[in-house]
């Protein structure tokens, strides 16, 4: 008697990468409003930093997942702390 082979399940899908790049997409609306405060040559920098950290998540996204969630998070501490050190620190005001 021959054996039928059974296809495996499905893995369940990983909520890390998605929760992440979801996070990524809201801080990019954060550090491109940044300029109602900010002056606009430092909106380019946190800008350019933004788009390097989504590089950055891009080519974690198969091989280290859970490191997307921590990266955004990060970038969210970064935003705030720019302007918060650039309103203290340069005058940056509304």
């Amino acid at each position: 008697m021959r054996r039928r082979r059974v296809a495996a399940p499905p893995r369940a899908t990983d909520f890390w990468p998605f929760g992440g790049m979801i996070l990524m997409a809201a801080t990019l609306f954060l550090y491109g409003a940044s300029g109602l405060v900010a002056p606009w040559w430092a909106v380019v920098v946190l800008l350019v930093l933004w788009l390097a950290l989504f590089v950055l998540a891009c080519s974690w996204w198969s091989s280290h997942p859970r490191r997307i969630t921590v990266l955004a998070l990060g970038a969210l501490a970064l935003w705030f702390a720019s302007l918060v050190a650039g309103a203290s620190l340069l005058g940056w005001s509304a």
